[in-house]
Formats: C-alpha cells, structure tokens, sequence
C-alpha cells in the first residue's frame, strides 16, 4: 500500500449547503496545519488530541482567506482508514471545494483513487472486504431492507459466520492432516462419523447462505415486475400511478408502448423494479411484433407478473392471451389486475371472476384513472415478493461475487462428504476441506490480490 497522504471530496458532487473534504495519511495533520488558521491564535492541529474538532480558516499562499471552516481530527489507529485522518467541513461551494482541494494536492497530498479510502481501512485490518463491500451498499441502499442488509453485513454479522465456519473446517483439516503424518501407523485421530456429521452441519450452513442470495439480490436490485395485457388496458396509466410521475405515454391509439419501460419505486420498504411493457395483441406491425418478442422476454426475466385486464372488454383474442400469459409465466407470481372498475356492475364483476377461475393468483380490481384500490395493489405485491423481514443480526447474501464463492465452497464440502462415504484417503479429504476454506476466505479477503481488489474498490465513488 502507498504510504502517500491522499484526500477528496467525500460528499456529493455539486453545490450544498456543507461539504466534507477527506485527507488520510501520515501527514494528513501537519499537511492541513500549512493552510488552516485557527480562530484560536495560540492552538496548532498538530498538538490537538484525538476526536476534537476545530475552528478556523483555510487560507491561500498569498494569506487570502478562502473559507471559515471545522475540522476534525481522527488519530492513527482509532480512524476509518486506521491512519491519521482529517475532514474540512466547509461551505458548499464548488469553487471554495476545488480551491481548497488544490491546496492541498500543493502541499503534497495525492488525489484519491476510487475507494482508496475504503481499501485502506481493509489492508489496515479496520474491515474485512465482506464488510469494505457493504460500505458500498449502504451508500447504495434505496429502501428500509436493504439499508438494513447492508448495515448487519457491514457490522460484521456475514463476516461472523464465515469466519466460524473456517474454524471448524480448519480443526477438521488439522485432524484429518495429523492423520497422513502417522499414516504409517495407521492411527485415526478424527472420528469419521462426527467428521461427516460436521461436514453435514457445515453444508447445511453455506447452502442456506447460498438460498438467501435471492432475497438479497432481490433487495439490492429491485424485485422484476412486468405489466402485461393487451393495449389500451392502463399498463401506461397504472405505471405512472405506481411511480408517482409521467414516465410513460398514455394514448388511446393502439401500440403506443412499442418498448420496454423501467423503473424503480420503494413499496412499504421494499424495492420493486417495474417493467412497462408493449400491449399484446395480434398485428401485422413489424415495429409492435418486435414490441410484444420482448415483452415475452420480461415476463420470462420478472418475479412478478401484473396482468392488466379492460373490465369493460374481453378482446376477440383473450384465449389466445391467456394462453401466451400462462406459458410464459409459468412457476412466476401473477397478480390479475382488472381494471376499470369505475364502469362495471357488481355482477359483470362476479362474471369476470367466474370466467378466470382457473388461474389460482390474487386478483384485484381497481381504476388506475381514478386511483381506486391502488393501495391494495401495493399490498398484494409485497405479499407475492414474499420478503422476509431482515431483523437486526440477520445474515442475506446480496454479493453476486458472495454468492459464486458460496456456490463454490459449497461444491467442495460436498465432495468431502461423497468421499467420506466413499471411503476415500485422507489426503483427498484435506484437499478438498482446504478449497472450501479458500473460497469461504476469498469472501472476506483472508484470500485475496490485487486484481480482486481493484475490481471491487474500483466501483466505489472517489472520497469513500
């Protein structure tokens, strides 16, 4: 790791009300001390203690002042990046940022890498990368459960388990290995039968982190929703409702929506990527039929399926829909959404009920023109998301590089167990139990090079 002194804007680029910039290094104290004035005459940065804030100004080299600002100390090793670290609380200002930021690049501080920050705290053993990477996701995280997944992860609690579980399959390696150095003397010192009830318990253990990689990947991404029917049925019109704004085009002319459209709202915590999709019908309109190809596409791709239907009509081609509709959804959650209910009598409401039986979804009607039932639709998507509430402590994979670790570590403990059923030699074994401990290490960086490294902090933003 570079012994530079580095430093950034670490809040949002553009004008604020304050911004916050990050100076980490050996001399990130007596750098700043060269161009901060206390409004204390008497006092200087370098003899501050730990944990104090200060309050002065940062002037140029020609003594001009630029900005009265704060700032605050943190001292090696008690920091985030376990080096001295220093935060400029300043004015918004993007010109009093960037003139700041030049002085102190002037008087030897490097500009910050993407992450840099971040990897330093890692490589100062402050965070492992299980934790360095939920840094990232919280920054991210746009509703309640994924906040949460990333605040129990970046705490500690996934690196926990992992962690438990390399202890155990270190003490079944070392048993299994002092085997092979007494094997002349054919002496057992690990019990199979409670090896392979370990071995068991440990499978058991990574598979159900492995299985929660939907929740969380669900979570961190947005659960997929396509809107489905036929045209002029209000996918448009109960898309704009669901995301409180004109994101489509709303046209009584058939095939309007000739595209997908994508977006996400955060519903009761939960986030849920909706997909508008081209009205299904039959046409000789080479540029729709291209339209209604890819809406199939999503419904394949969605978790769940909203299935709009005119209430005030059936088109000629409802059987064949249903048909498309089923077949593509298959083993999906299918909301039936009849609209324009506004126009419909009680028993026309019964005959629609009677006529789509056979389904075995939730159906709820509701006028998405007149904002009718709109919060029971919400409701129903959250019940066919099937999310479990993550509680304080909770461990969920969100990580796609988590997940093929898991998957991988997961393949090997398996293959210890076929061999101990097998009856195979030690030394299988120990190869075996050491690559499942490899891709469990790989996890939280006990295993790890540069190349992982720059890909992972690589994706951070510059100050973080």
């Amino acid at each position: 790791m570079s012994n530079s002194t580095i430093t950034a804007i670490s809040t949002a680029p553009g004008i604020g009300g304050i911004a916050v910039i990050r100076i980490s290094g050996s001399e990130a104290i007596s750098l700043c001390d060269q161009i901060f004035l206390p409004k204390n005459k008497s006092i200087r940065l370098v003899d501050q203690a730990a944990n104090t804030i200060v309050f002065g100004s940062v002037v140029d080299n020609a003594g001009e002042t630029i900005d009265d600002v704060l700032v605050s100390l943190f001292r090696t090793p008690h920091s985030f990046t376990g080096e001295d670290v220093v935060e400029i609380s300043c004015h918004g200002s993007v010109f009093i940022q960037q003139q700041i930021l030049h002085l102190l690049i002037e008087k030897g501080c490097r500009l910050a890498m993407p992450g840099e920050f971040t990897q330093r705290a890692f490589l100062n053993g402050k965070m492992d990368l299980a934790q360095a990477e939920a840094v990232a996701d919280l920054i991210a995280s746009g509703s309640a459960a994924s906040h949460r997944m990333a605040m129990n992860q970046m705490r500690g609690g996934f690196s926990n388990e992992l962690t438990s579980l390399r202890t155990q399959l270190l003490d079944f390696v070392s048993l299994v290995e002092l085997e092979l150095d007494f094997s002349e003397e054919d002496v057992e010192f690990a019990d199979r039968t409670q090896l392979k009830e370990l071995a068991l318990e440990i499978e058991k253990h990574i598979n159900g982190l492995a299985d929660s990689f939907r929740v969380g990947n669900a979570l961190k991404n947005g659960i997929p929703v396509a809107l489905v029917g036929e045209t002029n049925v209000g996918k448009s019109t109960l898309l704009n409702l669901l995301l409180k704004e004109e994101k489509a085009i709303v046209s009584d002319i058939h095939g309007t929506t000739r595209d997908t459209i994508e977006d996400i709202v955060n519903v009761h915590g939960i986030s849920f990527r909706f997909i508008d999709t081209a009205g299904i019908r039959k046409t000789t309109d080479t540029i729709e039929n291209i339209g209604i190809e890819r809406t199939f596409k999503k419904i394949e791709q969605a978790s769940i399926v909203l299935w709009i239907l005119d209430c005030t009509q059936l088109s000629e081609h409802i059987e064949w829909l249903t048909e498309k509709i089923e077949k593509k959804a298959e083993g999906k959650k299918i909301i039936m959404i009849f609209n324009k209910i506004d126009k419909i009598t009680p028993d026309e409401r019964e005959v629609l009920i009677q006529l789509f039986s056979q389904f075995e979804c939730e159906r709820i009607f509701i006028s998405a023109k007149n904002k009718v039932n709109i919060k029971e639709l919400e409701e129903a998507l959250v019940r066919a998301a099937q999310i479990p509430e993550i509680q304080p402590g909770d461990v969920v994979v969100s990580n796609i590089r988590h997940y093929e670790a898991l998957r991988q570590a997961l393949l090997a403990i398996q293959r210890v167990i076929e061999n101990m059923e097998n009856g195979l030699s030690g030394d299988f074994l120990s190869q075996d139990i050491r690559e499942c401990m490899f891709y469990l290490g790989e996890i939280t960086g006990q295993i790890s090079n540069d190349e992982i490294l720059g890909n992972i902090f690589g994706k951070f933003c510059i100050g973080k």
